[in-house]
This record gives C-alpha cells, structure tokens and sequence, in this order.
C-alpha cells in the first residue's frame, strides 16, 4: 500500500469539519497514521481537549493536529479562517440536535454546504473533497422498503414528510434530519454539476455506525446504538425492527479513499455492512459481558430489504486497507462493548 499512487503526497493538510464527532475523531485518526496533517473545527477547545489528551497528544505535540473553533458550522462565514492553505477537505459536521423544525435545518444546512464548496473552490490550495452523507439520503431504511439504491436514488418521502404542515411535534426531528442530509447531497451533487469544480468530489454515506467510541461524549449521544442496549435505554430502538450496521473504522477509511484514491471520483459511497436486528446484537454483547443483566430480546423483528451496490467500497477497503469486506457485526459489537465496560457505563 505504500507504494499506491495517491491524489496527495504524505504530509498533505486535510480540514475534517466536526472533529470530536465518532466518524470525523476515526477519519482524523487514520489519516495521521498513514503521514498527513489534519486542522480539525470544533465547537469549543475546552470541550475537546480531553479527546485529544486521550487519543491525538502525540500528533498535537508535534504539530501534525491542530484544532480551530467554528462554533456554528452553519453560521456566515464559518470556514473562512479553517480552509486556507489545506489540500483536502472532509465535510463531516452535522446538524444532530434533531430539531422537528425543518425552517430550523434545511435550509440553514443547504446554505452551508454551498458555501463551504464555495470557498473550497476560492482556495487554490483545495484538490479533495468528501462529504460524510447516510443512507438515509438515498431511502427510508424500512421493513417492506426493497428500492435497489443507485447514483441517482433520492429519500424523496423524508423530504416531503419533513415539510409537512405544522404541529413540528419532537416525534418529527429524526425525518427532518432526513431530509436534511437528502438536502445537502443534492445540494453538494447540483454545485458539482453547474460549477464543475477542479477538485474531486465524494460522498461517503453510512447506515447505523457502530464500534469503538474515542470518548465518553460519542458513546453518550442518542443515535449511539450499542450503549443504548447496554443500559436499556431504547426509546429510539423499540421504534425500529431492524437496521443495517456499519463499523466506524470502515467509514473512517472510505473517507480516507474518497480523498487519496486518484481513480474515485464523483461517487456515491454506499458504507451498510451488516443487515441485522437488535436481537443480532444483543445476542453478541450477552457474550461479551455473560453477567450483566441486559433487556430482553424484541419481539416482531425482521431484516431490510434495500439495497446497493458494494463492488466499490469493498474495492476500497481491500486497497487502502488491506481488508476482503467489511468488518464483522461480531467484532464491531464487541470492541463497542469493551469499551463501554472501560468506561464504566
């Protein structure tokens, strides 16, 4: 792999917006180990810094990490300072606060999609971007839902249900998400199409991602499945019968390919792993930790029938990281559970 043509040399500066978040803190990670620079955008220093201490000292002592603070990704002007002089950038913050509203997300989301390709396209220093999508842009990831997903495949119901007339109650936030993600792959495609930008463009788009969290705050946030079962807490689960899993590490490295591979271009990634229930995954932590008393299974579960095309992403992962598939749901739920012992959950 050493030897592998790379659109950007070793010690190369890549932006990855959102950089505490559990895909961007992995991206950043697997991009320091294999030689490059990352300037990460947090919302508060303080915040950060114990993620930091814990898992990126080395690379911040040495002054291959630096961190900037853009405290509203979605407010005017919020890269300027971070994308000057950077060969790259991972656009991998996200609106997740889940607010019903969409006037409050979708619009503010599209706008700023549009002017961080913007300013990537001022900043001649720019030859990669990648854009963290989901599933959830291409379809509604349902049982009875069997849409074959493909470049052009769109979660049209998320964004009409999204802009359907008031009340905004909470139960609507997760839709409006939808249709926020929807919004800015749409948005980041139609830039491409009418500016035809120098650099390469990607989206990476997981299904649920699991695995291993850097810091307390990933494993505390609500999509965080696994810590969920852990402590019972299945508001969000008991809604769902199945889902498709993803380890983080996996997405981390497809943005890392979707950067550095000369031959991917304008792709949509799809990054679903594993077709499984929560009984799938509860089965494995009850062998992880046998004496902790963990919830029941659900009952009426089922699998999901959407599907994709993997050929490029697992021709990826083989080549940037020496892996035939995707890691397992076995050893993703397990390293999650480990952790979560660790940190005396």
């Amino acid at each position: 792999m050493s030897d592998q043509k790379t659109t950007l040399p070793k010690g190369s500066l890549i932006l990855i917006t959102g950089f505490t978040g559990f895909v961007a803190s992995h991206t950043a990670k697997q991009f320091l180990e294999r030689g490059y620079r990352v300037r990460g955008t947090v919302r508060n220093l303080a915040k950060s810094s114990e993620l930091v201490e814990q898992n990126f000292k080395e690379w911040a002592d040495r002054g291959e990490l630096e961190l900037v603070v853009v405290p509203d990704f979605t407010a005017d002007h919020a890269f300027d300072e971070a994308i000057r002089g950077v060969d790259a950038v991972a656009h991998i913050a996200a609106a997740v606060d889940f607010d019903p509203n969409p006037n409050n997300v979708i619009p503010q989301t599209i706008s700023s999609m549009v002017a961080l390709l913007e300013l990537a396209i001022k900043e001649s220093s720019v030859k990669q971007f990648v854009y963290t999508s989901s599933i959830v842009a291409a379809v509604l990831p349902v049982p009875g839902v069997d849409t074959h997903v493909g470049p052009d495949t769109w979660n049209e119901t998320a964004v009409e249900l999204a802009w359907a007339p008031p009340p905004y109650e909470p139960t609507r936030g997760m839709i409006v998400y939808m249709a926020s993600k929807v919004a800015a792959e749409k948005a980041m495609w139609d830039f491409v199409k009418e500016r035809k930008p120098r650099f390469a463009v990607n989206s990476v788009s997981p299904a649920a991602i699991l695995g291993e969290p850097l810091h307390r705050s990933q494993a505390e946030v609500k999509p965080a499945h696994v810590r969920a079962l852990y402590q019972g807490d299945i508001e969000f689960q008991s809604g769902t019968r199945a889902t498709i899993s993803v380890n983080v590490k996996d997405v981390a490295l497809l943005h890392v390919a979707a950067i550095l591979d000369p031959d991917t271009q304008n792709e949509r990634l799809q990054a679903w792993a594993q077709y499984c229930t929560w009984n799938d995954i509860l089965s494995i932590m009850r062998k992880v930790v046998p004496d902790r008393k963990l919830i029941d299974d659900f009952p009426d579960m089922t699998t999901l029938t959407v599907t994709a095309d993997f050929s490029q992403p697992l021709a990826l992962l083989k080549k940037w990281g020496g892996q035939d598939g995707w890691i397992s749901l076995e050893d993703t739920v397990t390293e999650n559970v480990k952790v979560l012992v660790k940190m005396e959950f």
